[in-house]
Parts: structure tokens; C-alpha cells; sequence
């Protein structure tokens, strides 16, 4: 067995995360492209030709008997391409709204834990004559960018597609490991873990006035990671106990803009992104009749640390911050610089090196503890939503010759998060994902307004021109649902 086949710590956090049952943490991203759909058969023979290119996609979840060890990939004997991809239709009219209705149901959906944790729906019947691709994977296999990545696998930079120089016939399934086998593995791994550990000790310190700098930036993020960790984020209506159902809507905004803002009121495109996400949530709450004054709500940021050597490489490389949200400024310059401050203070504060340090030590963390962590994490306040903004490729992707117009994302929502926001940027657009519970938030449509408003009036604080008009080639994509 590769020690690649097992699941790290954090990848097997979440599953976990689900344990508890509404809670399904599969990420997902609603592709929709120019022209007709291509015929069924022709797409799965398409994607066929490339799973080599993502072995993982043809592997399931083999779980060690009594819990003595984190699961492990192995090959799906029963694999088949046409279970994964799934074909269906709008009714007429076939607008946005019926599209996003689509997707949060699909997102309402657990994945089968027996198959391969991915799904690909090809969806017809969109009113201009386009078609959508909703695709679905685990977050045990997968994080934002490592996804970006697979993205540019499946799909092609021309419309005309690469040749594929491989013979996926060749492909057979490695025999299934029995309870038994799995069973001698991990306690043969917690026997050579250890030695693993000396070895690394022994690589320190023939470096150590490295090795004191990195464990001096370790403990001072661990450190910031626990001081934020003891500090619960308030009670907001974004924290309740979930349900079962969902409900997604998007907005595409102009990358450009968001670049124009940032230069204009010194910071980063990541500063107006969570500067607008932090202006939608107050004009709602305020709308909804909450006092916002001197509320600073709390976002869980995902940062990547997935080296360029990693890029391809399926699996969780992402580490995390705590960014506050002063929901109860309602001037957008303000908001704005609140928002930068706090976000240079929260990376010099090594938060980031602290949350991949915890989530390293997963790793070594028996899978019951890893459970227990897992349920009591689902129970407390330690943030009120998830913010997560992966840069997309800035170039045309396309499949069968049908060019790819949009990229709307979407994050999974855990225990008592109702909502989740997700941000894509690809080829000049910058493109919005909000899903939440139906049941406690309803008004997402509402919500997603506020975030437009949101939008608007950085630009006019930043003296940036009006909402710009989406690129002549995109027309036909939908701007929001």
C-alpha cells in the first residue's frame, strides 16, 4: 500500500463532519457553457478517456474494522463512468432560478460512500440555449485549488480537445483488501510512525538554527490559533441547528472592478471580497431587525498551503483564519480598511502556520479522538460562516468544443452553519456562490441583492465607475440566480 492511499488527518476530518447527519461535505462548482449540450454518450466517453489523469476518481472509501486506523483509497472493482455522470433537463423556461432550485438539491444529497465520492449531472434545457455541468466531490478528497486543478485536466484550453496518449483499457482494479489485511496495516503504521518522527528530529537538528525559527513561527501560530479558538464568535442567525434541505444562488461580478477598488483604497482583492461579503451581512441583519452595533461577526477563511510542486495533487492542503467581519460599519471605506487592518494583523499573527501545524498533528491522533474532535467541533460557536475565495483560471476552458462561460462555486455548510460563502474567479469574471439551509434562511434571494448593493457602493467609495457590463462573449451566462 502507498502511504499516499491513506487519508490524512485532516481529509479524514471530514468525514466526520458528517457524522451527525444534515452536514454533507461535498464541495461542488455549477459550470455552465455556450451552445448545445453534448450528446450523453459522447461526454462520458470524453471523460473516460482522461480518469487516468485522476486515478482517485475511480477509487471508494475502505474503512479499518473497529475504527483502529483512517480509512484508505482503494480501486472500485465496480467502478463505472455512466453511475457518476448523470443526465437531466430544466423544464421550460429553464432560467436561473430553475437552475439554482437544481442545484440546492443536488447539494441536499449525501454522497455514496460505497462509490467513488464524486458526481458530474450534465443539466439541458438552459433558456439561452446552453447547458450546465454541476459537479460535486468530497471534501475528503479534494480542496478548493486541488479542485481548480482537476478542473483543468477534465477540461481543454482550445476547442479542439487534447489527444490523450494513454490506453485507459489497460486500466485493472487492484484486488480489494479484506477487514483483515486493513486491520494489520494500521497497526503496522503505528509501529513505523514514531520512527518516522525520529528521523524527522534527527533532519532538525543538523539544521538548528532553522529548526528554532520554525518551531518559534509554529508555537506563535499555534498560539494565535488557540487565543481565537477560546474567543467564541457571537451568536448570529447563521448559527442554528441545519436541516436537510438547501438553497444556492450566485451573482457574477467583474474581476476587473474588484482590482480597481482594491488599488484604489489600498489592499487586496481578498480585502474587497470580504469587505462585501462583510456590507451584505449587515444590511441583512439590520434588515431583519438585529442591532449591528459594534457586532463583529467571525469568518473561517481557508488558505491554501499547497506548495506549486503539489499543484495536481489530490487531498487537503489548506489551513485556516479567523477573519473578523465588522458587520456593524456601514460606511464601505471604513468597512474596507477595518477589514485590511485586520487581515495583515491576522498574517503576521501566524495563524495560518498554527492551523497547519493542528491539522499536521491530526494525522497522529487516534481515528476516535479524530471522531470526538469532529462532533465537538460541529457543537461549538468557534466561527459563524465559511468565506472562501479560490482563484479559477484566467483563460477559456472548454469542453467538446463548447466553451465554458462561468464558474459559480460552492462550499458545504457544517453543523449550525447555515451559510456558506464561495468566491471563483475565472477569465475576468468574479463569480459569487452562497448556499445556506432553506428552512433557516429562506431569504437568500434577498441576501444576494444586499450582496449586489454591497458591490456598488465600494465601487462609489473607492471612485471606481458603475457596475460594469459582463464581457460581450459571456452574455449568455447567467449573472445571477
Amino acid at each position: 500500500m502507498s502511504t499516499s492511499d491513506r487519508l490524512s488527518g485532516l481529509d479524514a476530518s471530514f468525514l466526520h463532519l458528517e457524522d451527525t447527519g444534515n452536514a454533507h461535505m461535498h464541495v461542488a462548482g455549477v459550470y455552465v457553457f455556450d451552445g448545445p449540450a453534448p450528446e450523453y454518450d459522447d461526454f462520458v466517453e470524453h471523460l473516460a478517456d482522461r480518469l487516468d489523469l485522476v486515478p482517485r476518481y475511480r477509487q471508494r472509501l475502505a474503512f479499518v474494522p473497529l475504527g483502529q486506523g483512517r480509512p484508505r483509497w482503494v480501486d472500485d472493482p465496480h467502478f463505472s463512468v455512466r453511475y457518476h455522470v448523470r443526465h437531466t433537463a430544466l423544464p421550460e423556461p429553464g432560467d436561473a432560478d430553475q437552475l439554482a432550485r437544481l442545484v440546492g438539491r443536488l447539494m441536499a444529497q449525501a454522497l455514496d460512500r460505497n462509490k467513488p465520492l464524486w458526481e458530474l449531472w450534465v443539466v439541458e434545457g438552459l433558456a439561452d440555449g446552453g447547458f450546465a455541468i454541476v459537479g460535486k466531490t468530497h471534501h475528503a478528497l479534494v480542496d478548493g485549488v486541488s479542485g481548480v486543478d482537476i478542473a483543468n485536466v477534465l477540461f481543454d484550453t482550445s476547442p479542439d480537445p487534447a489527444p490523450v496518449s494513454h490506453d485507459r483499457q489497460s486500466w485493472e482494479p487492484r484486488p480489494l483488501p479484506t477487514g483483515a489485511q486493513l486491520l494489520a496495516e494500521s497497526l503496522l503504521e503505528r509501529t513505523t510512525v514514531p520512527a518516522e518522527i525520529v528521523r524527522g528530529v534527527r533532519a532538525l537538528l543538523r539544521a538548528p538554527r532553522r529548526a528554532v525559527f520554525r518551531t518559534r513561527d509554529a508555537l506563535i501560530g499555534v498560539g494565535a490559533m488557540a487565543w481565537a479558538g477560546v474567543n467564541p464568535a457571537p451568536p448570529s442567525p447563521f448559527n442554528v441547528p441545519i436541516g436537510p434541505h438547501r438553497k444556492f444562488r450566485w451573482l457574477q461580478a467583474d474581476l476587473n472592478q474588484f482590482k480597481a477598488i482594491k488599488n484604489a483604497l489600498g489592499g487586496t482583492v481578498n480585502d474587497a471580497v470580504l469587505s462585501a461579503v462583510t456590507l451584505m451581512l449587515g444590511s441583512w441583519l439590520r434588515e431583519q431587525g438585529q442591532d449591528t452595533r459594534g457586532l463583529v461577526l467571525k469568518a473561517m477563511v481557508p488558505v491554501s498551503v499547497r506548495a506549486d510542486v503539489e499543484r495536481g495533487a489530490l487531498g487537503n492542503r489548506v489551513a485556516a483564519m479567523w477573519a473578523p467581519l465588522p458587520v456593524g460599519i456601514e460606511e464601505p471605506a471604513l468597512v474596507f480598511a477595518e477589514v485590511h487592518e485586520a487581515m495583515q494583523d491576522l498574517k503576521s499573527s501566524g495563524q495560518a502556520v498554527g492551523a497547519q501545524v493542528l491539522t499536521g498533528l491530526t494525522g497522529f491522533a487516534p481515528p476516535t479522538i479524530m471522531s470526538q474532535a469532529a462532533r465537538l467541533q460541529s457543537r461549538q460557536r468557534f466561527f459563524n460562516l465559511v468565506v472562501t475565495n479560490v482563484p479559477g483560471p484566467q483563460f477559456d476552458l472548454y469542453v467538446l468544443g463548447r466553451q465554458l462561460q462561468t464558474i459559480y462555486p460552492v462550499v458545504p455548510l457544517a453543523e449550525r452553519q447555515a451559510l456558506g460563502v464561495a468566491i471563483m474567479s475565472y477569465a475576468g469574471t468574479l463569480n459569487f456562490g452562497l448556499l445556506a439551509d432553506l428552512d433557516a434562511l429562506p431569504d437568500l434571494d434577498g441576501m444576494v441583492d444586499r450582496l449586489r448593493d454591497a458591490i456598488d457602493a465600494l465601487a462609489l467609495a473607492a471612485g471606481v465607475d458603475g457596475r460594469p457590463s459582463p464581457p460581450s462573449r459571456r452574455k449568455r451566462a447567467p449573472t445571477r440566480a
